[in-house]
């Protein structure tokens, strides 16, 4: 139904049973306008004067206060109230009212006027009328913020609205019921309007006013006991108006005003500028903390006191609020660093229990959804190790290039603490250490994939660190054993802390200082190896040719002093494992044959040497023990006398070194020219102990001991001739 023009203040329509009055325009107007709108009777009626300005009033807090939602409030009262215009108290339509029946139904009538009179006497009688009439407006208690007062006279309004509608006081004036219906809706609306209003100005500047938080609790617990459900007939009056709901939304966008202020103000000349994510982080951390805290110790006991639940509420509103702002962040984030600098805000600085300081207050009764949802998580993981593979590949071929700009300054290695030193292991060591624990303290997931990373990335740099090195001019001795060292450091740090992830690097740092040991082996091996040309000659039977050579093995194992003792070790045993393999080469292919008295003295010379090199290499801290026995057996097969004891001398070397073959028993035979019947036996023999040493598992490898397997022989006619 249309709400009446402004000529409606005019003279209004009389009650039945009562002469009309006739009015002027102008007196109606005023006498609308100086009456109170809660009033009982058409003269206390709020006439079109009063509902403008209780409109405008409304409406001006309301825009001026109110965010963008609050003004629902008022179309939402407008359809309500329509809605109601459309129903007679006997739920028919009022415009068949109007149009066929002019005079009140037995429902109706007299017996409602009458009703109406009295309750308007009783009021005046009692002194319990509305605010106004006692010379305050509802609209300046709720600009004064007398909250709960205001809620009181408009609550008295509504019942006695309702009162009268129900005794059919409005039948013949629907547009009065209008007036008054609206007019407490406006007020109600303008209440709504002011609780947003202190709920927005709690976070600000200006300090918390405990008093209006306490008594805007009261006022929605009042509201909600006075309108607990909806009522059966629909009338909206009676509807609740769920202030509870609207303060939490309330709620919710103040959290969401206050989280958008971080990073909001930029400085001059940055305005095009994307704010500097980990700054802007940081503000947010802080703005959001510092209100909690807030909350936590003024805002909620102001609350408390009337038996809000203000904590909670601010909370899930500040963590919705945080978690839209960061799902903004994550979709403009770019970078490794911009990545992290998300991830790690989220799992270390908010997720942090010292976030908000001292937790005064309990936990949320349900847990809090997570700050970033599991698949934009996901995908902030994924992005960030797609940016770390490329980040961690650079750093490894930085460390490569600080190396290639050492060996071309031709810098010799630091000793450290006695050993031959160079930064790579540490630089490798701290690229790992610092990855896997800022993955780490983000999620175990992410630490178990920054691991894979950089153990694929070692591996590849390893191959590409061996093949520079070697290729480079820098290979001396020093930097070899230096090189070893830090294959060694690597393999003691990263496979004894992080064994699962970087197993697979034993092979690719074993295979480095295998070449690098190789190099080192090759450069002592062409020093010595002329030296083994005049063994087992006739010039050797007269001469000391074996002190040249073992002077410089013992030269070079100075150098192992400054290598890390396991592989100082293992480089020693290769040098003791070549020496004795070469000398049992040079015998076993002599340049000479040595026959009758030469041959004895051989193999006493022999025999000679042998303990002598066993003697240097002990000294030395060799505990390749096990080649002591292989030089003294062919000496002994050389110049035994009594011929059945070489193949006890056959049994104990094919004992001793499974690795041995036909061919190797064949030269060692050849030695002593035995005759065709005796070699046969003895390389039966020879070959029943092969057969039963295989069926046994014995190898060359076995036990890392391989001495004859490397001994590369010649199948000459000489050899052939002599044994068979």
């Amino acid at each position: 139904m249309p709400l009446p023009q402004t000529e409606a203040s005019g003279p209004e329509p009389h009650r039945p049973q009562e002469p009309a009055e006739p009015h002027t325009p102008a007196q109606g107007a005023r006498r609308a306008s100086s009456e109170a709108p809660g009033a009982g009777h058409e003269g206390s009626r709020p006439g079109l004067g009063t509902l403008r300005r209780a409109f405008s009033r409304a409406s001006q807090r309301a825009s001026v206060r109110a965010p963008r939602g609050d003004a629902r409030l008022l179309r939402l009262s407008g359809r309500f109230l329509f809605g109601s215009l459309r129903r007679t108290p006997d739920n028919g339509p009022a415009g068949d009212q109007t149009g066929s029946t002019s005079e009140p139904g037995p429902a109706c009538g007299r017996k409602g006027s009458s009703k109406a009179k009295e309750g308007v006497s009783r009021r005046s009688s009692t002194g319990e009328g509305p605010a106004e009439a006692e010379g305050t407006s509802v609209a300046d208690l709720i600009s004064e913020r007398q909250l709960l007062a205001a809620f009181e006279q408009l609550r008295h309004l509504e019942t006695g609205l309702v009162a009268e509608k129900a005794s059919c006081t409005f039948q013949q004036d629907p547009t009065g019921f209008a007036r008054r219906a609206m007019d407490v809706c406006l007020h109600y609306d303008g209440l709504a309007a002011e609780i947003g209003a202190i709920v927005r100005e709690t976070l600000g500047p200006d300090g918390v006013d405990a008093a209006a938080l306490e008594e805007l609790a009261l006022v929605v617990r009042a509201e909600e006991e006075a309108h607990p459900e909806p009522p059966a007939d629909g009338d909206f009056l009676r509807t609740p108006r769920r202030w509870r709901q609207y303060w939490e939304d309330a709620v919710r966008r103040s959290a969401e005003e206050r989280v958008r202020q971080a990073g909001a103000r930029e400085a001059p000349g940055a305005a095009d500028a994307a704010p500097d994510l980990a700054r802007l982080l940081a503000e947010l951390g802080a703005l959001v903390r510092r209100d909690l805290q807030k909350v936590q110790r003024e805002v909620h006991p102001a609350y408390a006191a009337a038996g809000f639940p203000a904590w909670e509420a601010y909370l899930r509103a500040f963590h919705g609020a945080v978690a839209r702002r960061l799902q903004e962040l994550a979709h403009d984030a770019r970078g490794c660093e911009q990545l992290y600098v998300l991830l790690d805000w989220v799992a270390n600085v908010y997720s942090s229990p010292d976030f908000l300081g001292s937790q005064d207050q309990a936990l949320p009764s349900e847990p809090l959804p997570p700050l970033l949802a599991p698949e934009v998580w996901a995908r902030l993981e994924d992005d960030y190790t797609s940016f770390l593979e490329t980040k961690i590949s650079s750093c490894f071929d930085g460390i490569l290039q600080l190396e290639q700009s050492r060996w071309a300054a031709a810098d010799a290695p630091d000793v450290l603490q006695g050993l031959y030193h160079t930064s790579l292991s540490f630089d490798v060591c701290m690229l790992v250490a610092e990855h896997v624990k800022a993955a780490g303290a983000i999620s175990a997931e992410l630490e178990a994939t920054t691991l894979g990373i950089c153990a694929r990335a070692l591996g590849l740099f390893l191959q590409k660190f061996e093949k520079s090195f070697l290729e480079s001019g820098a290979v001396s001795e020093p930097n070899l054993c230096a090189s070893i060292n830090a294959c060694q450091e690597l393999r003691t740090h990263l496979l004894a802390k992080f064994p699962e992830s970087f197993g697979e690097l034993e092979k690719a740092l074993g295979a480095a200082a295998r070449a690098f040991q190789k190099r080192l082996l090759q450069g002592l091996q062409g020093a010595v190896q002329p030296l083994f040309r005049v063994l087992c000659t006739k010039a050797w039977l007269t001469q000391d040719l074996l002190q040249p050579l073992m002077d410089k093995v013992v030269a070079f194992s100075g150098l192992l002093e400054h290598m890390a003792p396991p592989l100082a070790q293992e480089t020693l045993q290769e040098v003791h494992r070549y020496v004795v393999r070469e000398y049992l080469e040079q015998a076993l292919r002599p340049r000479e044959r040595l026959r009758g008295e030469d041959r004895r003295s051989g193999s006493q010379k022999m025999g000679l040497e042998a303990q002598a090199i066993s003697s240097t290499f002990q000294g030395l801290g060799s505990e390749a023990t096990w080649l002591g026995q292989a030089i003294p057996c062919v000496a002994d097969i050389l110049g035994e006398t009594y011929k059945d004891d070489i193949g006890r001398h056959l049994e104990t070397l094919i004992k001793s070194y499974p690795d041995i073959r036909r061919d190797h028993v064949l030269a060692i035979l050849a030695l002593r020219r035995l005759g065709r019947r005796r070699n046969q036996h003895f390389l039966r023999h020879a070959q029943a102990l092969l057969r039963a040493a295989a069926k046994a598992g014995g190898s060359g490898a076995a036990g890392g001991r391989m001495l004859f397997e490397e001994i590369e022989l010649s199948t000459s006619i000489d050899v052939l001739v002599t044994c068979i």
